[in-house]
């Protein structure tokens, strides 16, 4: 088994998925998993319904979209609504991290040889992405229409007609599997079964493919996505063809190189800061940077003699799953409490402000120039 999985729980969904709630091991399941994400701020799923070609057929139509010529990819761009739908080209996002006070502390904090690759010059990371909504749109006006806006589908021949099938088959897959591990995490934090899952009924989530070019930007200890969290509540990852994710785990300090399991129907979660500011601090965002790194270039190496003719493109299939954008974010008292017993050797506590999720949304926007 690799480090990553020797390190963070696993969780099984099939256990909680097959038996009443009340039974003694999902409650069991249920305390695992809010404990990962109170320690480590991650977790790995195990899922019986996630299947690996689901997975394959994604990401070969993931690197086929960005295999296009950059005047077709253009076309996809939806700068107006701020990149959250449609596609984001590679030296547009900035990660937050390298002008963001409290994460330059953290950095700081951290050992040398466990610290991330140097983001301090506040590049523009080199990733492209593609939005694409996986939300129910809300039965009401929402005060943010910018952040629930439609698709779009890209019009190339070849592409269009897999496009829809294809990202709704797999989004689906991921979404079914992180609404569970909502479910699972409130009752562990003794929450009703519902509160989190609830609260993100009508966000919108985003399945949000990352691709990195390695023949472009392949080049050892080049950042791909520099040390910054998550801005939603819950993201997911299904298995990536090439390494390069490390995490931090909240209580360790340690860095550690994210490795499925060789085969068989994983997931991992990272915690995001919505989840952060609902629990009052108690589950921290998780940390984590992509980079290209010696296992990266191993993976070049045995993908290029294996498939001569695919491209050479680092996709990370992943979902945000988003509260619904007017949702009012309040920390829970009974777990702010919690985390205030957790944090006590912090210089000071942080303050979560009541908020509604759209503006805390935008304000993240901001700080990582997807938003004036």
């Amino acid at each position: 088994m690799s480090t990553l999985s020797e390190t963070l729980p696993v969780i099984d969904l099939d256990v909680f998925l097959s038996l009443p709630e009340q039974s003694v091991k999902v409650q069991e399941e249920c305390n695992k998993a809010a404990n990962a994400l109170i320690t480590y701020g991650a977790l790995l799923v195990h899922d019986s319904r996630v299947s690996e070609e689901d997975n394959d057929t994604f990401l070969d139509l993931i690197e086929d979209y960005f295999a296009q010529p950059i005047e077709e990819l253009q076309k996809d761009e939806r700068p107006e609504i701020h990149y959250q739908v449609g596609v984001t080209l590679d030296n547009t996002e900035k990660p937050k991290c390298a002008v963001d006070e409290p994460c330059l502390d953290i950095i700081a904090n951290l050992d040398p040889t466990e610290r991330p690759l140097d983001i301090s010059g506040h590049h523009p990371d080199p990733k492209c992405r593609f939005f694409w909504k996986m939300g129910a749109p809300p039965p009401y006006e929402t005060e943010y229409p910018a952040l629930n806006a439609p698709n779009v589908v890209p019009q190339a021949p070849g592409i269009r007609e897999k496009w829809e099938p294809t990202m709704e088959k797999w989004g689906r897959s991921m979404k079914n599997a992180v609404e569970n591990i909502a479910e699972m995490t409130a009752i562990g934090l003794g929450l009703p079964r519902e509160f989190i899952k609830d609260a993100g009924k009508y966000g919108p989530h985003l399945l949000g493919p990352t691709a990195s070019d390695l023949e472009k930007y392949g080049r050892r200890d080049t950042i791909l996505a520099g040390f910054h969290t998550d801005l939603n509540c819950l993201t997911i990852h299904g298995r990536s063809r090439y390494p390069g994710l490390n995490i931090w785990a909240r209580n360790t300090g340690k860095r550690i190189p994210v490795r499925f399991p060789p085969t068989g129907r994983y997931l991992l979660v990272q915690a995001g800061k919505q989840i952060e500011h609902l629990t009052g601090g108690l589950i921290k965002a998780g940390f984590h940077e992509v980079v290209v790194n010696e296992a990266t270039l191993q993976t070049v190496e045995r993908r290029t003699a294996s498939h001569p003719d695919r491209p050479l493109i680092r996709i990370s299939s992943t979902f945000f799953w988003h509260l619904s954008s007017d949702y009012e974010l309040v920390p829970k008292p009974e777990l702010s409490e919690r985390a205030n017993a957790l944090n006590v050797t912090q210089k000071a506590q942080t303050v979560y402000e009541r908020i509604k999720v759209g503006q805390q949304v935008q304000n993240e926007l901001k700080h990582i120039a997807l938003m004036a």
